[in-house]
């Protein structure tokens, strides 16, 4: 039985989850709709998830923001700059990994935190990814709330390897300010060229006139 991770159900609608947890706000989770995306992103992004990487990490932004598609874009920031992210509860997400399984996305957070402080989640998880899966509880469906934060270029993975969600959002942090400081800089020299190239057109009025003037003055003389 085939098994793929990061593929979701939201609202009845197919989705990629993106970011498993946001910083700060654990209850939320980034997802994008598959079937809504334009062609090359959603082949390239299918191709990423399904690819060897992705399925070996629990989180595909670990993968996805140092990933570029074939126009030269970065996956993470087409997503974002196309406006196709959205921030959803995750209770309200159901990871379908295959045909057979649906599993709420806060519970698959849960056992995967158990597992990070060493708890004794390894057997749920193998269960998971063998297909057997966990009764879903009920849930409410909500609607969505609105956009993330903004998604800059690729990050830098730390030296252990494997990035946090706090990570990836203080690299995003980062890169957006290193982003803003280099426009500014941009538009400064900018500003400077545009002053110079002003003075030089005046200089070049100044001393056409002064010709014309020595040429009107000659001419009277003679």
């Amino acid at each position: 039985m085939s098994f793929v991770k990061h593929v979701a159900i939201h609202n009845q609608r197919k989705c990629i989850v993106l970011f498993r947890e946001v910083p700060d706000e654990d209850h939320m989770c980034l997802i994008t709709y598959s079937d809504d995306l334009p062609r090359l992103i959603h082949d390239e992004l299918m191709k990423c998830v399904e690819g060897a990487l992705a399925q070996n990490t629990p989180d595909l932004a670990d993968v996805l923001h140092r990933t570029t598609m074939a126009d030269g874009r970065n996956i993470l920031e087409a997503l974002h700059v196309e406006h196709r992210i959205k921030k959803v509860p995750n209770n309200q997400v159901l990871l379908t990994p295959n045909s057979q399984t649906r599993q709420r996305l806060d519970e698959v957070n849960k056992i995967l935190r158990d597992m990070a402080v060493g708890n004794e989640a390894a057997k749920r998880a193998a269960e998971l990814d063998a297909g057997a899966g966990m009764a879903s509880k009920p849930f409410n469906k909500g609607r969505d709330v609105g956009e993330p934060p903004k998604v800059a270029e690729a990050l830098v993975a730390p030296t252990t390897g494997v990035l946090s969600d706090a990570d990836i959002a203080n690299g995003l942090s980062k890169q957006a300010a290193d982003m803003e400081a280099q426009a500014k800089s941009l538009l400064a020299e900018a500003k400077r060229l545009k002053e110079e190239a002003k003075g030089l057109t005046n200089a070049n009025k100044e001393t056409t006139r002064a010709k014309k003037a020595g040429r009107a003055k000659t001419g009277q003389t003679a």
